[in-house]
């Protein structure tokens, strides 16, 4: 693994501040979102990143802000009086491996390409959430990195940083993510998940039933490089341990934070649809922390964020951290703030849950059902336009009927949101996609 990092410097994104809207009339969402989808990216391709030297904002400039802030969002509001302000986007289905938790043995049936969200869909989309208050994206698969234009989509995100958007993340197996890590970190990439279970390349193609560990090596390794150079990535290994297939390397893993500022994050392994789960296979994170405190007694719990997946450790000396993602014993609902949204646009609001209203369908209205391009969507918005022009003001305001309708549809699946999931017994049995088919 790399050296101290030490000397490390961190990009400041200059953001503008962070704006909640509520759909009210008068408000003018579409203009905003018409823009952010058709326009083209004029982010920088320089090699240096970016480092803002600008001076925080004084107390009282910031108690300003917090007194004039607008209410978040009550689409993204739920009956518990969660806030959803950190939205997941599966863009595509595929993968280039086949691991054992997430990819049943015999496959998944492929959805035809025209049921598929486009690159001005997903674009739109994330437009929509950003101005309701969502402030991170992840984007998710299958695996992101083998659809085409992920950086060309990444760069038009990206370009969300000045309507409000603060984290633009990735979820990622990290084969080919080496080859296209600087371009994302241009377009605006701030944090990587990267999945690996084992860390011995016999074990790696028995989990994934593919070759490729040496490639994700070296993913870790270029991020490490870039964050050196000043990039500011987030790195966090994911690893879903498994009774008697990788739980050995829980010490090993661990040890990947010693010299360098790596978070490795322990999942507990988790029920979906064709990964034979059982509770047997299943090593709970009193175990794995057990595991390691035997070894380092000295472990110690960091004080996270209230929306935290993650309960995290540090070990005094290691640059990195340690942490456990605990759905199936001590689950973290009460605080969740995501929102999924699948490759064929279905919005999920649970990991777990088994319903799912569709985007796509209301986005696709307005052309016959039917993929729109940025052409297309182009051509939709000088309409919208003109109807928006000759409309009586007191009709409503000038939200479009496409994104009262999308926000209605949002803001009644997120009030149907429940209190927790459900536990692992009834998890077992409920039909549900297999993760490849929902996004990490």
């Amino acid at each position: 693994m790399s050296e101290s990092l030490l000397g490390m410097r961190r990009v400041a994104f200059r953001l503008s501040p962070r704006s909640y809207r509520r759909l009210v009339p008068k408000v003018r969402l579409h203009s905003r979102i018409a823009t952010a989808a058709v326009e083209p990216s004029t982010a920088s391709h320089d090699t240096t990143y970016p480092v803002n030297t600008s001076s925080p904002p004084s107390p009282s400039s910031r108690w300003t802000a917090l007194r004039s802030a607008r209410p978040f969002s009550d689409f993204l509001t739920d009956t518990f009086n969660r806030q959803h302000d950190y939205l997941r986007i599966s863009v595509t289905e595929r993968c280039n491996l086949r691991c054992l938790y997430c990819m049943p043995e015999d496959g998944v049936p492929l959805s035809p390409p025209a049921h598929l969200l486009t690159t001005p869909e997903i674009v739109y989309l994330s437009s929509l959430f950003v101005s309701q208050g969502v402030t991170k994206i992840r984007l998710t698969g299958g695996e992101p990195t083998v659809r085409k234009d992920i950086v060309p989509l990444m760069r038009s995100i990206g370009e969300l940083r000045r309507n409000g958007l603060r984290e633009l993340c990735l979820t990622t197996n990290g084969i080919s993510l080496h080859r296209k890590l600087e371009d994302m970190v241009e377009a605006g990439l701030t944090g990587v998940n990267l999945s690996l279970d084992t860390l011995d390349p016999f074990q790696f193609q028995i989990m994934t039933r593919r070759k490729g560990f040496e490639a994700v090596m070296k993913s870790i390794e270029r991020i490490l490089e870039l964050n050196r150079a000043g990039a500011g990535i987030k790195l966090k290994i994911n690893c879903v341990v498994m009774r008697g297939i990788n739980d050995r390397e829980i010490l090993p893993f661990v040890e990947l934070g010693r010299d360098s500022p790596i978070e490795v994050r322990f999942i507990e392994y988790m029920p979906f649809d064709g990964n034979k789960w059982s509770q047997g296979k299943m090593v709970s994170y009193q175990e794995m922390l057990a595991v390691i405190r035997e070894k380092y007694p000295s472990l110690e719990k960091v004080v996270g964020h209230k929306n935290d997946t993650s309960k995290t450790y540090r070990i005094p000396g290691f640059q990195g951290r340690v942490g456990f993602i605990t759905s199936m014993t001590h689950n973290f609902c009460g605080t969740c703030n995501r929102l999924r949204i699948t490759s064929d646009g279905n919005l999920k609001v649970c990991l777990f849950g088994n319903t799912e209203v569709s985007l796509r369908d209301i986005i696709r209205k307005e052309n016959d059902g039917q993929p729109i391009d940025e052409t297309t969507l182009k051509e939709l918005r000088l309409l919208e336009t003109a109807e928006a022009a000759a409309r009586i003001q007191d009709e409503g305001g000038e939200v479009n009927q496409r994104e009262r309708e999308l926000l209605d549809l949002i803001g009644m699946a997120v009030k149907r949101k429940k209190a927790k999931h459900a536990g692992m017994g009834e998890l077992k049995n409920m039909k549900n996609r297999p993760m490849i088919l929902i996004g990490g």
